[in-house]
């Protein structure tokens, strides 16, 4: 018995669409359509991964009889199904969009207590509060975007599942949760704009840094929500560690040329903002350790401002590269 006929049998037993295979292998659909016309053939990591989905020893999906397998309704994927997140996908972006979000919210908070602990406490537990708060945030940011890399290299093509009316309910929460997020931030500002006019200049601050960490807590999940519904800009960004011989196995020869110029904008667009944020981080933390040493009371507030820069040099930049696809 042949491969093919195993796949197609041991498909139908799960009442799985060629493009529902696709996303758990993590190829594409004309990938799993060529191995059942037997014009391809799946590389070995492929081959296994097949064998978990299907529960079956590999000699037996290559060389065995699998096609007398009963179908196994507890398994099926619904008829009327069309495209499904088979593969976890919105659950996984989810669980990163909050961890991350949270993350870079604890980050500013650091900065809040670094801002605000030296004029309750002196300018001895300073850069302390600097470092409980960024070191909580790293402990979440840090492993989010590992599981999130590791989520990748398992699935680096997702077939697009969304339906429009997810789309449009998203869409609606992205506008609303950027607006709360927005009034948050300004509502932030205004403490700091009355810090240097009263005679509480740590506690509005802190308050200042509180609301800028609640607004851009708000923002980032907002965001990263929002931006899982491009399907296709995670693919592309799946697929950068993959040599261009893989990822024509994936998408297809037709597709590979736009496919890999899309992929090399992405990562020209990822060097350029690694070297911007490390130049900006070359810039912060000296300007924090000055401003602590010498008591320079201006940069002790706002150190964090090139990172800020940093940030919006990120957004021109990627803009700016994206047009090059």
């Amino acid at each position: 018995m042949s491969f093919r006929d195993n796949l197609q049998h041991l498909r139908a037993t799960r009442n799985m669409t060629q493009e529902q295979l696709a996303m758990l292998v993590g190829v594409s659909r004309q990938s799993v359509t060529k191995w059942e016309a037997e014009k391809a053939y799946p590389e070995m990591d492929k081959l296994l991964k097949l064998c978990q989905i299907f529960d079956c020893t590999l000699d037996d999906l290559v060389q065995g009889d699998l096609t007398a397998r009963a179908a196994q309704p507890e398994l099926a994927v619904p008829a009327a199904a069309l495209a499904e997140d088979v593969v976890g996908y919105d659950d996984h972006y989810q669980v990163f969009a909050k961890r991350i979000a949270v993350g870079v919210g604890l980050c500013i908070m650091g900065m809040a207590l670094a801002s605000t602990m030296d004029e309750w406490l002196g300018d001895g537990p300073t850069a302390l509060g600097f470092f409980a708060g960024v070191g909580a945030g790293l402990m979440l940011i840090i492993p989010a975007a590992m599981e999130h890399e590791a989520f990748k290299k398992a699935h680096p093509y997702i077939a697009d599942f969304f339906n429009d009316d997810q789309r449009i309910a998203e869409h609606r929460s992205f506008g609303v949760r950027l607006a709360i997020g927005i009034c948050c931030i300004f509502a932030a500002l205004v403490f700091g704009a009355f810090a240097d006019q009263t005679g509480l200049m740590g506690p509005l601050m802190f308050l200042f840094f509180v609301g800028v960490a609640i607004g851009v807590t708000i923002i980032v999940y907002a965001g990263i929500m929002n931006g899982r519904l491009n399907v296709e800009e995670y693919n592309i960004s799946a697929l950068e560690e993959l040599s261009e011989e893989d990822i024509a196995s994936i998408v297809g020869e037709e597709r590979a040329p736009q496919v890999l110029a899309k992929v090399r904008a992405s990562k020209r667009v990822g060097a350029a903002c690694g070297v911007i944020m490390l130049l900006a981080t070359a810039v912060a933390l000296p300007l924090m350790f000055w401003a602590t040493w010498y008591g320079d009371p201006f940069w002790r507030q706002y150190f964090w401002i090139p990172w800020m820069v940093g940030g919006l040099l990120c957004g021109v930049a990627s803009i700016a590269l994206a047009q090059r696809r």
